[in-house]
């Protein structure tokens, strides 16, 4: 909470006003800061100076490590964080990549899990093959199936840490800038990097950009789960979570809420989370797993803030 209190008020007294094109409100910005959170010592770092909806926050991780593309998904699991982005985004609905309602597109967990990938050498000389045979049908199958060229990053990591490898590129990206039209919003956190040292695992996570007043709450839990969950089912120690934010903001129509009530209110202590200890494996995560197997404990907090949210 000191860190989160302390960002607030650096916010409060050197942000900038910049207008945001996408909302076209006007935000209250910062750029770069650091926070760590010891998953080592159990100190969940939720809000305190509000109640946080962590549940949702938790579900929404699940939803991206499960690759989920639709904000029906999400609803399913407790997560209602992507129903205006996916069916309010004026952008988004005129884009002709949208399926329909809910359709969130390629973003997110779908990088994470089906990152595509260029075809191999012998996909092309197939291809080149057929063409010049002339057979039409078997080139359209062959693309057909060269659409469906992907690669699980979170698998890869995930198989790696159960063994006990670190390549030093233990990365999940959802960055993908040539599939950015192809998705309702660019990912705000956008990479995490796993290291393990002496048997534990630490955890960088970048983010881009954060709406200080709604968004760190989500954020910061994540990362936090994030780091505990891959330990569990990998074997390892938990170690830290280091969060970097380059964009922090708050939205001219949050800043008196956050001002004159939020930092004017008093911390309370960390709380803790608990994990199933039955979550053993990556499939148990993307299979039964909900979140009836996360509790807090010790969570002491003030009164909800509700915060304007903007698409």
């Amino acid at each position: 909470m000191e860190q989160y209190l302390d960002i607030a008020k650096r916010i409060l007294e050197e942000g900038k006003w910049i207008e945001n094109k996408r909302t076209g409100k006007r935000c209250l910005t910062i750029i770069n800061a650091d926070f760590t959170y010891h998953v080592d010592k159990n100190e969940f770092p939720l809000v305190t100076t509000r109640k946080a909806f962590w549940k949702a926050a938790i579900a929404e991780m699940l939803g991206y490590l499960r690759g989920y593309d639709s904000a029906a998904q999400f609803r399913a699991i407790g997560c209602n964080t992507w129903n205006a982005n996916a069916n309010e985004n004026t952008d988004w609905l005129a884009n002709p990549n949208r399926k329909g309602e809910d359709d969130m597109g390629r973003v997110y967990g779908v990088q994470g899990r089906q990152l595509k990938v260029s075809p191999t050498e012998a996909q092309y000389d197939l291809l080149l093959s057929l063409n010049d045979s002339g057979d039409k049908e078997g080139v359209k199958t062959l693309i057909n199936e060269l659409r469906k060229n992907t690669f699980d990053q979170l698998r890869k990591v995930y198989d790696n840490l159960k063994k006990g490898i670190d390549d030093r590129g233990e990365i999940i990206s959802f960055w993908n800038p040539g599939e950015f039209n192809q998705g309702c919003l660019r990912p705000c956190m956008f990479m995490h990097h796993f290291s393990v040292l002496d048997g534990t695992l630490y955890l960088n996570s970048y983010q881009r950009s954060c709406d200080y007043a709604l968004g760190y709450v989500f954020n910061a839990p994540q990362c936090y789960f994030l780091l505990a969950i891959m330990a569990q089912i990998t074997g390892l120690k938990c170690g830290k979570v280091y969060h970097k934010v380059v964009n922090l903001h708050l939205y001219e129509d949050q800043l008196e809420l956050m001002r004159d009530v939020q930092i004017a209110r008093k911390p309370f202590a960390s709380p803790k989370l608990h994990i199933n200890p039955d979550i053993k494996t990556l499939d148990d995560l993307m299979t039964w797993v909900t979140t009836d197997d996360f509790t807090v404990t010790d969570y002491q907090h003030h009164d909800p803030i509700k915060y304007p949210f903007s698409v």
